[in-house]
């Protein structure tokens, strides 16, 4: 097994091999675009990483690492349109550096395009690549439509919500990972151990996002710090925080996600004080640990030596102490 490092260069030299010289031009061109526009690589890293701890050759996990990259930037391309977003890692969307129309049908090709990579594999790993991501493609796709009638809503539960982060991000995760398994040739009961170690750590990942997006570092998140307080979004500090509040804050709250101020920095203080006054933000750090500790608990039943298990369970660590 080789270094987190080792494998996002792996894939960014594969994406440069990628051929996208294809006409018609305005097609493409924005796909190369969103691809070039990097990101941590976190999901193909993945599967090349768990090809390698079943014993496979990384080199052969490529396609379907790539595979997963290809689909996870057609989510962000249409989910951009959809949010109406201007800036993608800190570049114009899609849709903004061209048009709307070409948002859409670039981000349907790709989608296109994430299957014909699986063409590259025998029959039978083919079939097994293809019925997993499809499955998954289409949970993204339900996931996406409960954040968005989630912004309707004012009675959503926590249970509803870890639903859709499960299915809008996790389950891409859990599919990473055991495409590496299904190239590699890892037995059945391993490839589904590992798929649920990396659903759990999946649901780990986004609560630590959304805990990350109201008190992380400025100067290491990546992103506006409050923008989730900002879009009034009902996450799992906000959620938590209305189980736990009285009904004075409760009331509070709600007026603070109904309100959009011209500073909104003090809105984004005056919720993550109720978030911490609540006792939400521990609770939230705590839920965390919970579901990393579930990953974690995925592993005992894998048929690989303890080294390779304590590899995964530091790359875990090392994912949910991450700042940015």
């Amino acid at each position: 097994m080789q270094t987190t490092a080792f494998y996002q260069q792996a894939i960014e030299d594969y994406l440069k091999g990628y051929k996208l010289e294809k006409e018609p031009a305005s097609l493409y061109d924005p796909i190369h675009y969103i691809l070039s526009l990097g990101g941590k690589r976190l999901r193909p890293v993945l599967t090349l990483l768990t090809a390698d701890i079943f014993g496979g050759n990384y080199q052969k996990a490529m396609d379907a690492a790539l595979s997963i990259e290809v689909f996870h930037n057609f989510s962000l391309v249409h989910d951009d349109i959809m949010d109406d977003a201007p800036l993608r890692r800190g570049q114009a969307t899609v849709h903004e550096k061209w048009d709307l129309n070409t948002g859409i049908l670039s981000g349907d090709a790709m989608l296109i395009m994430a299957y014909q990579l699986f063409e590259n594999y025998t029959p039978e790993t083919f079939q097994a690549l293809a019925k997993l991501f499809s499955k998954t493609a289409l949970e993204v796709c339900e996931g996406q439509q409960y954040d968005m009638d989630f912004a309707t809503r004012d009675n959503v539960t926590l249970a509803e919500y870890l639903k859709m982060i499960e299915y809008k991000t996790a389950v891409l995760v859990g599919a990473a990972m055991k495409m590496g398994a299904i190239v590699a040739g890892a037995p059945e009961k391993d490839q589904d151990h590992i798929y649920k170690f990396g659903l759990n750590l999946g649901i780990a990942f986004q609560i630590q996002d959304d805990y990350l997006d109201a008190f992380g570092d400025p100067k290491t998140f990546g992103k506006q710090v409050g923008g989730d307080i900002i879009e009034n979004k009902k996450t799992y500090l906000y959620l938590k925080t209305l189980e736990f509040s009285d009904e004075d804050e409760k009331l509070e709250l709600k007026h603070l996600f109904e309100i959009s101020p011209k500073n909104p920095s003090e809105k984004i203080e005056a919720v993550k004080q109720l978030f911490e006054l609540s006792g939400a933000a521990k609770m939230t750090q705590k839920e965390i640990q919970n579901y990393t500790t579930k990953a974690f608990e995925c592993l005992e039943n894998l048929s690989i030596s303890e080294d390779k298990k304590q590899l995964l369970k530091t790359f875990g660590n090392q994912l949910m102490t991450r700042k940015v």
